[in-house]
C-alpha cells in the first residue's frame, strides 16, 4: 500500500462527525473479523475439495483395444476440462484472498494509528509467487484482452455500464459494486471500481466516489486504470475540502504515471486548487 493511498485514506476517515468516528471503528474491526471468517471457510472448502471421497472411478468401457482407447481419450478430456475449471477457481480465491488480507493489514495499521506507508507486499495466500495481475480492459472489449471471464461476467458489466450511460447512477454504483463482489480478481474489477466511482460522483456522493477511486488505484498501482483512479481520488479529496490531501494525491499522478492524460488533468486540477 502505497503512502498516497493510506494518506487518502486517513483523509476519508476524518470527514465523519467525531460523534460517528467511534462507530464507524467498531464496523470496520466487525468487517474484519468477518473477511477473516470468509477467507477461513473458502480455505476449508479448498482443503475438501483436495480430499477423495473414494467413490469416483473412470467410466471405461468398450470389448475392443480402439473401443478402450476411445472411451479413456474421452476421460481424460474430461479430466483435463475439471482440472482446468479447479485450477482457475484456485487462483481467483488466491488473488482475492491477498487483496483482502493486504486490505486488512493497511485497516489494522491505521486502527492502531501507525505508519501505513511503511506496509511492505503482502505475501501469496498459501504462499508461492503470486500470479501476475490480469490488465484491466475497456468495457467495450468482449473477450477482455484474452483473459478468461465467467459466465455471464461481460453481461453483468455491460449492464451496469448500461444504466451509468442511461443516467440511473444510483443503481449503476449498485450494480458495479455488486459485480466487484461477485467476481473477485476479475480483468474488469479494475474498470467496474472506476465506473462505481463515477456512478457515485454522478448520484452527488463524493465521498463513496473517493472511496471506490482509492479502491481501484490500491487493487493495482500498475493496471491500466490505475493514472485516471489516481487523478480522480485526487480531485475528490479537494471537492470535500481536504485540499491538502488533494494536492498530495494530484502530484503523485505525474510522479508516478508521466505523460499520461491523467497528469494533465492532475495539473490543471493543481492549479484550480492553487496547490503550492
Amino acid at each position: 500500500m502505497t503512502q498516497v493511498c493510506a494518506a487518502a485514506a486517513v483523509a476519508l476517515c476524518l470527514l465523519p462527525p467525531l460523534a460517528l468516528a467511534q462507530a464507524s471503528k467498531e464496523q470496520t474491526l466487525a468487517d474484519i473479523r468477518q473477511d477473516l471468517t470468509v477467507l477461513f471457510v473458502e480455505m476449508q472448502r479448498l482443503k475438501r475439495e483436495l480430499s477423495t471421497t473414494g467413490a469416483s472411478a473412470p467410466a471405461i468401457g468398450g470389448t475392443s483395444a480402439n473401443d478402450r482407447i476411445t472411451s479413456v481419450e474421452g476421460e481424460l478430456q474430461r479430466l483435463t476440462g475439471k482440472i482446468e475449471q479447479l485450477e482457475f477457481r484456485i487462483e481467483t480465491i488466491v488473488k482475492d484472498g491477498t487483496n483482502r488480507i493486504g486490505d486488512l493489514e493497511f485497516r489494522l495499521v491505521e486502527l492502531e494509528g501507525g505508519d501505513a506507508g511503511a506496509i511492505g507486499e503482502t505475501s501469496t495466500l498459501g504462499g508461492g509467487v503470486a500470479a501476475p495481475a490480469a490488465a484491466s480492459v475497456p468495457a467495450s472489449s468482449s473477450d477482455a484482452g484474452g483473459a478468461q471471464l465467467a459466465v455471464g461476467e461481460q453481461a453483468d458489466f455491460d449492464a451496469a455500464d448500461k444504466a451509468l450511460s442511461d443516467g440511473d447512477a444510483s443503481a449503476a454504483a449498485e450494480q458495479f459494486a455488486l459485480f466487484s463482489q461477485n467476481y473477485p480478481g476479475s480483468p474488469l474489477e479494475g474498470q467496474a471500481r472506476l465506473k462505481q466511482g463515477e456512478a457515485y460522483e454522478a448520484d452527488g456522493d463524493m465521498r463513496e466516489a473517493a472511496r471506490a477511486y482509492l479502491e481501484a488505484y490500491s487493487r493495482d498501482p500498475n493496471s491500466a486504470v490505475a493514472p485516471e483512479a489516481l487523478f480522480r481520488l485526487g480531485r475528490s479529496l479537494g471537492r470535500l475540502g481536504k485540499v491538502s490531501e488533494a494536492c498530495v494525491t494530484l502530484g503523485e499522478v505525474g510522479a508516478r504515471h508521466p505523460g499520461s492524460d491523467a497528469a494533465s488533468s492532475a495539473a490543471a486540477e493543481m492549479s484550480a486548487l492553487a496547490c503550492t
